[in-house]
Parts: structure tokens; C-alpha cells; sequence
């Protein structure tokens, strides 16, 4: 797992660090199964890289700091402000397993309102399947007016490692930033990407009441918390 990372973000890695001492205070109290969470934050096959991005120079620079460590294989792309809640494989896996078919990078795909295609990438598709389409183009938060479609990228990808070298080469974009979504579209030029309609529910933790609704309803879906939660909430509407 690869984090790129800004300053004042130590939360981040020290999250996914072993606790020394709060694992020995909870064996000493015999709370087995707590200690058991704990441990299970980063199972023990996974390894982390944390990498820091000294300027806020977009998505695309983002994703290039990582090449060090990516070398020449395809990856993932998560974005931590798309929280996609499936049940089942997840977001991420639905891609993995696609990639695994086609060997093409993918983007994950959702409709969105028209009146907001100025708040993501847009993409017009040539459709594959119901949920698969081939890209034709991807824009950078166009306007309504201006925008291809109403079928908005969030932050899950696929790429394959040939996109370092147009993120290496593009230059700056929309808000003086090295732009991922320019990168792609260069991508284009040269290989097939793929979009994919995934399933689940996307939650936009990057505002303030989709994060608050994620939680809400992550909640709602937790084993331990659930009923004692809906009945709270049940009386703070009444």
C-alpha cells in the first residue's frame, strides 16, 4: 500500500503503525477481542509506503510520486474522500477483477447531475456492456454546457504504468495542476481505457454532509452498534 502524503498528515502513518504499548496495556487487561481489531488494521502480508508530496500539485503529481515505488506494473487508485459502500467485493475488487479480463486501465464510473459536471472528470464512452463502456474522451470538470455527458469519474482507477510517462510530460492543467485526467486523455493515444458503472453506493466524504450522511449510515450497518444507534436516532427525530 502506497500513501502519498502532505504535511501535517502524521494521523495517516501512525494509524497504520503497530502500537507497542496500547497492545500490551489491552493483553494485560484480557481484551482479547479489541486487541484483535487492533491487529487486523494492516494484515501481516501488507507492507506500507508512505511518500510525501511536498507541494499540492494535483492529482496527476500525486499519482507520479509514486512511480519510485510502482515501477513498471499496473495499480489501484484510491481516493480517500469516495467512500463506495458494496456489501460485498467492493469497489476496488469489481475493477481488479475487470482488469483481470480486458488488461486495460479502468475508471470507475458513476451518472451524475447534470448541473454538476463541473465538480468531476467526465467521460464520453462508446458502451461495451451495461456497465462497460470504451472511452472516447475525458474532460476536467466541464460545465454543463460544455460537458460530453452526464457520466462523472470518482476515485477509483486501474492504470497501467504507461501513464507515468504522460503525467511526466503534460504539464500543468486546470488550476495550474499536473491533472490525472490529462494524463488519461494522452492515454488514449496509445492504449484503450476502459470505463466501468460499478455497483454500490459512492458516499463524497470530501463535503461536510456526505461525510456526516457516510457515517450515519456506516452505522446503520455496523453489527455491534446498529440497534442501539437506530433507536438513538429514532428518538432525536421524534
Amino acid at each position: 500500500m502506497v500513501f502519498i502524503t502532505g504535511r501535517n498528515k502524521r494521523s495517516i502513518p501512525d494509524h497504520f503503525d503497530k502500537a507497542y504499548e496500547l497492545e500490551t496495556e489491552l493483553e494485560k487487561k484480557g481484551k482479547t477481542a479489541t486487541l484483535e481489531i487492533l491487529r487486523s488494521i494492516l494484515p501481516p502480508h501488507i507492507s506500507c509506503v508512505f511518500i510525501r508530496q511536498t507541494e499540492a500539485l494535483g492529482l496527476g503529481h500525486a499519482v507520479l510520486c509514486a512511480k519510485p515505488v510502482i515501477g513498471n506494473e499496473p495499480f489501484a487508485v484510491l481516493l480517500a474522500d469516495d467512500l463506495v459502500e458494496d456489501g460485498n467485493r467492493g469497489c476496488t475488487k469489481q475493477l481488479v477483477d475487470l482488469f483481470a479480463e480486458q488488461q486495460s486501465s479502468i475508471l470507475a464510473v458513476e451518472p451524475v447531475a447534470h448541473e454538476e459536471t463541473d465538480k468531476y472528470g467526465i467521460v464520453s464512452i462508446e458502451p461495451q456492456t451495461d456497465r462497460i463502456g470504451k472511452l472516447q474522451a475525458i474532460v476536467e470538470k466541464p460545465k454543463p454546457e460544455d460537458s460530453p455527458s452526464d457520466l462523472g469519474v470518482i476515485g477509483r482507477y486501474i492504470l497501467t504504468p504507461a501513464i507515468f510517462e504522460k503525467l511526466e510530460h503534460i504539464g500543468t492543467g486546470a488550476g495550474g495542476e499536473i491533472q490525472l485526467t490529462d494524463g488519461i486523455a494522452e492515454l488514449l493515444n496509445d492504449e484503450t481505457v476502459l470505463s466501468y458503472q460499478f455497483e454500490g453506493k459512492r458516499y463524497d466524504c470530501g463535503s461536510k454532509l456526505g461525510y456526516l450522511i457516510a457515517n450515519v449510515e456506516h452505522g446503520l450497518l455496523h453489527a455491534d452498534l446498529k440497534d442501539d444507534f437506530l433507536d438513538y436516532l429514532k428518538k432525536l427525530v421524534l
